[in-house]
């Protein structure tokens, strides 16, 4: 080719296409493949423009009129850092931004730096989860927070951003399924749901353990009562066999659940 960065290529089934790529600092990087030879060329000026000139900022993808937003992250971040990261990741001192968009920005610490450097996060119906070893996993879940954990009252961000991951932020006001912290004239009480054709209320208890527990005996009540939904459980790994077995004995549930 002519353009300079620009590879033509063919699909399996013959269809030309174009590959971008250039060399910076050492390095050769693919810019991602386009339909024309302009395209890929343009997106190679985007890429040559933008380490050349360091006065482009994070806040400037307009500058680029084909490169990829990915890209864009990926190569300021190299600029600025000296590191190249695939994914869409800028490195600030105490942590890291991963960009999920141009107006999603995610913080995460540094600690968790090699997991997403390797994983790109993904989006769907308002859940952010990666891939790896061909299962789905909820972003969330790295961060202590149970599945179908409801923000606001099972978890919240201390500072109120939604969008920072980072572990000092989370603040996990449930630990286990099932369990609502309800506080009524200043005393507080741990109350036990199950979803049966909506929320049941299990019993309230005075620990978040018993109410846990009390959430288990629920469900396996409703499993040998003929009910087929697989409910999750709670596991107590700050107690021993004989422990769980002598609460789960004692605990009281709602008569209501054998009538439904």
């Amino acid at each position: 080719m002519n353009n300079s960065g620009v590879y033509k290529t063919k699909k399996k089934d013959g269809t030309t296409y174009y590959r971008s790529s250039f060399t910076y600092k050492g390095k050769h990087i693919s810019l991602g493949s386009y339909s024309s030879d302009v395209e890929a060329h343009q997106a190679y000026l985007d890429a040559k423009n933008v380490v050349e000139q360091e006065i482009i900022s994070l806040n400037d993808y307009g500058s680029c009129k084909v490169l990829p937003h990915d890209k864009f992250i990926s190569l300021i971040n190299y600029r600025d850092n000296g590191i190249y990261i695939s994914t869409p990741i800028y490195i600030r001192k105490q942590y890291f931004e991963y960009y999920l968009d141009c107006k999603t920005v995610l913080k995460f610490d540094r600690d968790d730096l090699f997991f997403y450097a390797s994983h790109k996060i993904q989006r769907r119906g308002g859940y952010l989860f990666v891939s790896d070893y061909g299962s789905q996993y909820k972003i969330l879940s790295r961060l202590g927070i149970k599945p179908f954990a409801v923000y606001g009252r099972d978890y919240i961000m201390a500072n109120g951003d939604q969008n920072d991951y980072r572990y000092s932020n989370i603040l996990i006001i449930n630990s286990y399924i099932g369990v609502r912290i309800e506080t009524k004239n200043g005393i507080s009480t741990y109350a036990a749901y199950i979803h049966v054709n909506g929320d049941y209320l299990v019993g309230k208890y005075d620990s978040e353990i018993k109410a846990a527990i009390a959430y288990n005996k629920a469900a396996d009540t409703l499993n040998s009562l003929g009910f087929e939904k697989a409910y999750l459980r709670n596991y107590i790994t700050s107690m021993k066999s004989h422990e769980y077995k002598e609460l789960y004995n004692s605990l009281k549930i709602s008569r209501k659940l054998y009538h439904i």
